[in-house]
Order: structure tokens, then sequence, then C-alpha cells
């Protein structure tokens, strides 16, 4: 494989071809039903449209008297009261009833009159005037029949499970979980020379995004090892996740045994840390295959950024705004650098410092950020998020921060 610098993605094209591959496997994945209760995190399957409309009465939303607000008092009060498991009754012209909060309202009615603002004397009602619609929850108001609510393919939280409940579904049709299994690669680490520091991560990344992920040990750096532990696990799961191998040194296996394998999409991102990261289709097993590289912080970096979007459909984040303490200058142009920083409220907002800078607690760069360095340092896990730029940042400038908790 040639692998000029010229053939370096930029994320956006690296995750759109992430994203395609994603449609393409979902496109053969099973699916299964589960209860609102366990829909955080899963993948619908299907479109989700409103039947009806929400609601389908008007409703009050306040306790009072439910009548015709254009009307003049007094008000005859008839000898009734509308609970919300009611059908709506029907009243006359210059009546009222007493209603009850969540309450259909009369066809006749279009307000609420609250009923600590209201009196009664001898049956009639008086209180403050009020305007029609006044604490009322209109028909259709809340969803319209027709109207799509949900697209195939989003991704749900457990605030959905608030709508979904409201339109009668109790359950809902959601891809299964990505089978994921996790191979670290290199002899130091086989040998048990060096600790293995990005295997569980990756194992951890996945399952916070809601798939399944199991470790599968490691091998040495042995082509025929490498290649053959791959071509195992795509046998037996969706994703194949490697970690170290990527780059192009004489021991570096993984994307040459993707290659044989399949088709490699892609190999190096312009992002740092964790530019040589590569993504393999293996048709022969129907899986797909992430190669991460071996630093962990840059492994972590690229793995959100670029693996993430496969398991969980999204690429874009939330961010807050902050101010940077210090100047952070960068490296060469071509790259979008991923800076590490720590978060700190203050009464103007929130504050944010490179974490590796040399006034920061971690110190391993005076003033330009050095991804290199910064990627093999366990201490940079320890960042409140990170800042995506590919411009000098400055003190006294604000950035937006993508917290970690975003991408995890």
């Amino acid at each position: 494989m040639d692998h000029e610098h010229d053939e370096m993605r930029w994320r956006r094209e690296a995750t759109k071809q992430v994203l395609d591959q994603l449609s393409a496997a979902r496109s053969s994945h099973e699916t299964e039903s589960v209860s609102l209760d366990s829909i955080g995190g899963r993948t619908l399957a299907e479109t989700i449209v409103a039947e009806q409309n929400v609601p389908a009465d008007d409703r009050a939303t306040m306790d009072g008297y439910a009548f015709d607000a254009t009307a003049d008092y007094p008000l005859t009060v008839v000898d009734d009261e509308v609970f919300p498991e009611d059908e709506p009754p029907s009243i006359d012209a210059g009546e009222a009833v007493a209603i009850a909060t969540g309450a259909p309202l009369p066809p006749e009615a279009n307000a609420v009159l609250k009923r600590e603002e209201s009196s009664i004397e001898d049956g009639q009602l008086r209180g403050a005037g009020i305007e029609p619609g006044t604490y009322t929850y209109e028909r259709g108001s809340n969803l319209s029949k027709g109207e799509t609510l949900f697209d195939r393919g989003e991704r749900l939280s457990p605030k959905d499970a608030i709508l979904l409940g409201d339109l009668g579904r109790e359950t809902v049709e959601v891809f299964k979980r990505f089978s994921a299994g996790v191979l670290a690669t290199g002899t130091e680490i086989h040998d048990g020379r060096i600790a293995d520091l990005d295997s569980d991560m990756l194992a951890g990344l996945i399952r916070s995004w809601g798939h399944e992920a199991t470790y599968e040990g490691s091998v040495p750096d042995e082509y025929d090892r490498v290649e053959s532990a791959i071509d195992r696990l795509a046998s037996e799961y969706d994703v194949v996740v490697t970690t170290g191998g990527t780059s192009v040194g004489h021991k570096d296996h993984v994307v040459r045994a993707l290659d044989s394998l399949g088709e490699v999409s892609f190999h190096r991102v312009r992002v740092r840390p964790g530019k040589p990261i590569a993504m393999a289709t293996l048709p022969a097993h129907d899986a797909v295959a992430f190669a991460i590289p071996g630093k962990p912080i840059g492994a972590h970096t690229i793995s959100a950024f670029v693996m993430g979007p496969f398991f969980t459909g999204e690429t874009t984040h939330a961010t807050i705004d902050a101010t940077m303490t210090h100047d952070v200058e960068l490296g060469p142009d071509g790259f979008e650098y991923v800076i590490p920083v720590l978060l700190e409220e203050t009464d103007d907002g929130y504050e944010a410092t490179g974490l590796g800078h040399v006034d920061s607690p971690l110190s391993v760069y005076d003033r330009q950020f050095d991804p290199s360095v910064l990627s093999s340092s366990t201490r940079a896990s320890s960042a409140d998020g990170v800042v995506v730029t590919q411009s000098p940042l400055e003190a006294g400038s604000s950035v937006s921060v993508v917290p970690y908790s975003v991408l995890e």
C-alpha cells in the first residue's frame, strides 16, 4: 500500500465514509423490540409517525371552571365535575363546569378560570376576565396527526420515552447492538513487558455508545498471527477493533493484514493526536474493522471522533464556551489538533487551561502543543474535555470545549 501524505483524509471525509459504512451495515443488521424503559442509547429501526392529534381534545392545565370566555359573568355552574379519565361533556351557553387539571374541556368551552380566582354564590360563577385559550392545552398543539417524530437511525435517550409513551407506544423496534472484538497487537504487550493501556478503554467506549465489546487478548508483531487473529474475530463479531501496529514501521502489520483480508477505506486522518487510524471492510465475514493507534490518549481521541460515529451515528458534539488562560501554539498546518483542557468555573463562566502546557499540572510541552508526547501521557486522561482547532489558541480568546462526558 502507498501511504503518501496527500492520501490522508480530513476528519469530515473520514466520518462520512464511516457513516456510509454504518448505513450499509444496518441494511442487513437484525432488529429487536424493546420496552420504553430500555431505549437509552438504542438506535431506531423504524420511523415513528403520530397516528392522531395529541391531545385529542382541549384539556385543562389548571383546576378550575371551564366555559366560553367570550360569555359574560355570571355563569351558571352545572352540577358536575370533569376529571382526566372522563369523556368531554357538553354545556349550554352561559354555563360553566368544574374541571380538574388534565381533564378534557367541553366542546363549547375554550378557557379555564383558576379555582382560586373564582367565586360562586347561589350557583353563579364570577371571576376575573380571561381570554380564550387561558389555561388550556389545545387539541393537536403537541402533536399533529401524520407528523414524523422520530426517524429510522435516530439514537434514542431515556427522555424520548416521554413522547413515545404519549403516542401510546409500549415498545419500539431498534437495531440489535453491534458486537465488537477488541484485539491488542504488539510483542511487548503480548509478552507482558508493557501494560496494555488501550483495550479496556476501547471496550468501555464501545459499551458507553450502547454496544457490546469483548477483549480477545493480544498477538505479537508477527504478520501471520496478526492476520489470522483478525480473520478469526471477523467471523465472530460485527466489528473488529485492533490497537497498535497502524503506522508504517517494519513491525506495523495491521493495515497490511486488513488490506489482504478486505478493503481499506482509509488510513490516516488529519487529526493529531491519533492520526494513523484505519477503517476496512471485511466482506468475507460481513464485518467492519477499525485499526486504532497504540498511544493511549491518541487512541481515545481518534476513536471518539472517527470510530465513534459508526456506533452512535453522530458526528456533532455539544460544547461548553470557555476562555483560554494561556497561549497554545500549534505544529504544522494541515491538521486538526485536539487539545485536552482543564475547565474551571468562574463568576464569568469557564476558563480552559491546556493540560500538558508548561503552566498546567502536567508539563509536557512549553507553549507549542506536542501531540506525540501528550498522546503517551496517561495523566492527560484527567482532562475535562478537548478543544478542536486548526488555529493557535490565544490567552483570553473564547473556545468551544467538547466535554469528555459528551464523547463518551
